[in-house]
């Protein structure tokens, strides 16, 4: 048997094998839902990804011969060790084979980086922020991926484990059941809502086309930095990310689907926003926007059974106090306006226990559950 060859990614064209790995490997996988090939394109880009100025990066692949059999990538956030007083590297976008020899060379070489720049663990998978897809599924393999989260074997987990990896924390998801305009959970969130609403004398954004949500923008993210700064290993956006994560999301938007909560001065005290998953539309272009995938976003943004939520973000004195029932209302009522009748959240702290308690009105359990492991040096 050849013996296994890392080599770092260079070149473009090493880039592009690098992000198409994972869709060559569960190209016959159904649960598999594959990222925007662009933005993982430029993730790996010093020039066109803004975390890189406080970010070190590389990536690697795995060759047995000519044949790709696996790719992992190495980063290094200054700003998430000055944060939390951690000397620790990420390993990200990790995919292989169900071979020993693979996993063990990949995560090898980023162990020898990791002690070439003085850290003493690593951990992962992580993103270069909290935008960024992170955690390894380890329950849910039967269950569709969403284009914002990892999909993985269960074989990973062993490899890992071998390894010397354990869990460091765990995100949950779940996957909401939603009614019509009759069911008892909407009219439980309709009530909180309007009663929220009456109370405080705070009102919703009526934001009839997208050009009504830029005055929000930046406040929203600023609400991000700030109600999502105690979480794990989340660091501030900077005005670059901003804008890069703007134009990601922006253009999927719907103002049915998306809530601002304001009080009369204008000032956000919280903000919902979801879209209609594009699970199937990336699967059919393999995550390739350009020239012929737009159309089948389209056509999912249009029409749908499933939503996906993006970010719910609440100013922390306000936590507990209605405004997320405002939120939560006012998506609901656009799902059902749109015919959608089940929404999904993105992956949420397990130890987020207020997030997850309002789930509880839905009578739902988790129905994924992804990792971050970690390994001491």
């Amino acid at each position: 048997m050849e013996n296994i060859v890392i080599k770092e990614v260079k070149s473009k064209a090493e880039r592009k094998v690098f992000v198409d790995f994972p869709n060559r490997l569960y190209r016959d996988n159904p649960y598999f839902v594959p990222a925007f090939f662009g933005d993982d394109m430029q993730d790996w880009d010093p020039n066109l990804n803004p975390a890189f100025s406080y970010c070190e990066a590389r990536a690697f692949l795995a060759y047995r011969g000519d044949e790709v059999v696996g790719r992992i990538g190495a980063i290094l956030s200054h700003a998430a060790n000055e944060k939390w007083g951690t000397k620790r590297m990420r390993f990200s976008q990790v995919d292989f084979i169900d071979d020993r020899e693979v996993s063990a060379a990949l995560f090898k070489t980023v162990e020898d980086w990791a002690r070439e720049k003085g850290m003493n663990e690593v951990h992962g998978p992580l993103g270069f922020c909290d935008l960024d897809r992170e955690g390894m599924l380890v329950e849910g393999f039967e269950k569709r991926s969403m284009f914002i989260t990892y999909y993985n074997h269960p074989y990973y987990i062993d490899h890992l484990t071998e390894l010397g990896y354990i869990k460091d924390t765990d995100w949950i998801e779940h996957m909401l059941p939603l009614g019509d305009g009759n069911s008892a959970t909407y009219k439980r969130l309709k009530r909180i809502s309007d009663a929220m609403l009456r109370r405080t004398g705070y009102h919703k954004v009526n934001a009839k086309r997208k050009s009504d949500l830029k005055p929000y923008i930046r406040k929203a993210f600023e609400l991000v930095n700030i109600a999502y700064a105690p979480l794990y290993g989340v660091v501030e956006l900077n005005e670059k990310q901003i804008k890069k994560y703007t134009n990601k999301f922006l253009p999927l938007v719907d103002t049915d689907l998306c809530c601002l909560v304001v009080d009369d001065n204008d000032e956000l005290m919280g903000f919902g926003v979801g879209a209609p998953s594009m699970a199937n539309a990336m699967r059919k272009c393999r995550g390739h926007l350009f020239p012929f995938g737009w159309p089948f976003v389209l056509k999912d943004l249009k029409k749908n059974d499933t939503l996906d939520l993006f970010l719910i973000a609440i100013r922390p004195e306000l936590e507990g106090s209605g405004v997320n029932g405002i939120i939560m209302e006012h998506l609901y009522t656009g799902c059902i306006k749109h015919g959608i009748t089940q929404a999904e959240t993105g992956p949420q702290l397990e130890t987020n226990h207020k997030v997850h308690g309002q789930w509880k009105m839905f009578g739902v359990e988790p129905h994924k559950r992804r990792r971050c492991f970690i390994k001491q040096l």
